[in-house]
């Protein structure tokens, strides 16, 4: 199946502190903005609820549901993935299709449309002393992103910038010349206007899977420090 730009989506993204949520239908994008983290279980259904009352539709009437997949905050992509079986199960019999977007490619796409960025490390605070990068180029003439490296979380001194690329995403606040040290930098997010970018290209491509298949992207098992760890680095400070 593939989706065009002008398809109703419903897009949403909860992997960081902020919570994103885009509705277009009818050739225009409403858009949300609020608090994430451990609010976004709870607001997350209402939001979308409520543009959908806006636009005068219902979930049924969507093409497909878009969610940032992750890497990211692990209780984020789990409210993520389960909103998005719900929403798609609930909406009609035999659910609606899901496209789950890596959030480090909706940041390259975000950098993209806000700074002209066309060769991104982008990069986002994994806490832990961590950062999760992955590098993108954007293909002018096909029109979408191409990975130029691999999803990885590593210390933000082990995370590679090429001379003319830019750093994108909010690891630069939190890490500062740790990361990319003298690499153009700029700030950007996951947001759900981004994934609705990204939508017909990666559907194209066969990113559309089955409710059930909305599963979360984890690139690291570990969620905290244990306390022995935590007592070792303060000793060591």
């Amino acid at each position: 199946m593939q989706i065009d730009s002008s398809a109703p989506l419903l897009a949403f993204d909860t992997s960081t502190d902020t919570l994103s949520v885009a509705l277009r239908h009818a050739g225009r994008v409403q858009v949300h903005t609020g608090a994430g983290g451990a609010q976004a279980s709870a607001t997350l259904i209402p939001v979308a609820r409520a543009l959908l009352e806006q636009a005068g539709i219902r979930f049924g009437d969507l093409d497909a549901i878009v969610f940032g997949r992750g890497p990211g905050s692990f209780t984020g992509l789990r409210t993520a993935c389960a909103v998005a079986q719900g929403m798609a199960f609930g909406a009609r019999p035999g659910g609606l299709p899901v496209l789950p977007v890596d959030t480090l490619l909706a940041v390259a796409e975000d950098a993209r449309a806000r700074h002209g960025t066309g060769q991104v490390v982008a990069a986002m605070d994994a806490r832990m002393g961590e950062v999760y990068s992955c590098a993108y180029r954007y293909d002018d003439a096909a029109g979408r992103w191409q990975p130029a490296g691999e999803l990885s979380v590593a210390a933000p001194e082990n995370v590679a910038v090429p001379a003319g690329w830019t750093l994108a995403g909010n690891a630069r606040a939190a890490y500062g010349e740790r990361l990319g040290p003298g690499a153009p930098s700029v700030a950007a997010l996951p947001t759900a206007e981004a994934l609705l970018r990204l939508a017909p290209a990666l559907a194209a491509a066969g990113g559309l899977v089955a409710a059930a298949d909305a599963l979360p992207l984890y690139i690291r098992d570990k969620v905290a420090k244990t306390t022995a760890e935590r007592m070792a680095e303060k000793a060591a400070a």
